[in-house]
């Protein structure tokens, strides 16, 4: 084997000061990445070494390492392609929903929404509130009072008001669940 016997490490180390930059620069130029160039080379160097006893004892170390190298390198790439089209695959995806939400935004008619039925259901269900759950809720919600000044007006604690509120919202989402989704 030139280069290296099968138990020099001397030979070894000839080699790799020997060849090391000339195997970076060989990697480096399809990886890219000097960092990933050297843990390819050096990866190289040590399959070699785990593997040399297995070697005819006439074979080319440099040409071995430089395969080694080649391979490394090509697992290194493929593995790249593999990640950038799971990535082409995942963007393609998302481009996918935000066009789906862009459409069923542009085909959402909000007049709907605000329909005179739909009116009339928030009238009904408000309505049928408790006396003290619907002036709560009217107070929040159609004159802009907060949680203190509504629990200072009417003598309440703060957790009543927000009971109260949450009340009157869960009736109206249990009125409006047909609504809710219309668009």
């Amino acid at each position: 084997m030139s280069g290296a016997s099968n138990d020099n490490t001397a030979g070894l180390n000839e080699l790799y000061r020997k060849y090391n930059d000339r195997f970076v620069r060989f990697a480096k130029t399809y990886v890219v990445q000097k960092e990933t160039a050297e843990d390819i080379v050096m990866e190289s160097f040590m399959c070699y070494w785990e593997n040399r006893r297995h070697l005819a004892p006439n074979s080319n170390a440099p040409a071995y390492i430089t395969t080694l190298i080649k391979n490394k390198c090509l697992n290194h790439l493929r593995h790249l392609r593999t990640q950038q089209e799971i990535e082409r695959y995942i963007t393609s995806l998302e481009l996918w929903e935000l066009e789906l939400k862009i459409a069923t935004l542009e085909a959402c008619n909000p007049e709907k929404l605000f329909s005179e039925e739909v009116q009339q259901l928030i009238d009904k269900t408000l309505a049928a509130l408790p006396p003290k759950t619907h002036d709560v809720f009217l107070r929040s919600r159609y004159h802009d009072q907060s949680h203190r000044e509504i629990s200072q007006s009417l003598g309440l604690s703060e957790k009543s008001v927000e009971y109260h509120i949450t009340k009157a919202l869960k009736l109206l989402r249990t009125a409006l669940k047909d609504y809710a989704s219309s668009c």
